[in-house]
C-alpha cells in the first residue's frame, strides 16, 4: 500500500500558533507546518533523482 501524499487537505482549527489540517484522502489530522515540511521533502526526494515535481 503506498503512503498518502495528502493532494487534498482543508483546515479543520486555527488558533493564534498552529493551524490543524485534515486530508479530504486518508482523512489524517496534523499541524499545517508538517504538512509543508513533507512538500519540501517531496520536492527534495524529486531533485535528487533527477525528476521535477509536476506543477
Amino acid at each position: 500500500m503506498q503512503a498518502c501524499k495528502h493532494p487534498r487537505v482543508r483546515v479543520v482549527s486555527r488558533d493564534e500558533d498552529s493551524e490543524f489540517v485534515e486530508c479530504l484522502e486518508c482523512g489524517e489530522v496534523f499541524d499545517s507546518s508538517e504538512f509543508s515540511d513533507m512538500e519540501i521533502e517531496e520536492r527534495s526526494d524529486l531533485d535528487a533523482e533527477g525528476a521535477t515535481p509536476e506543477a
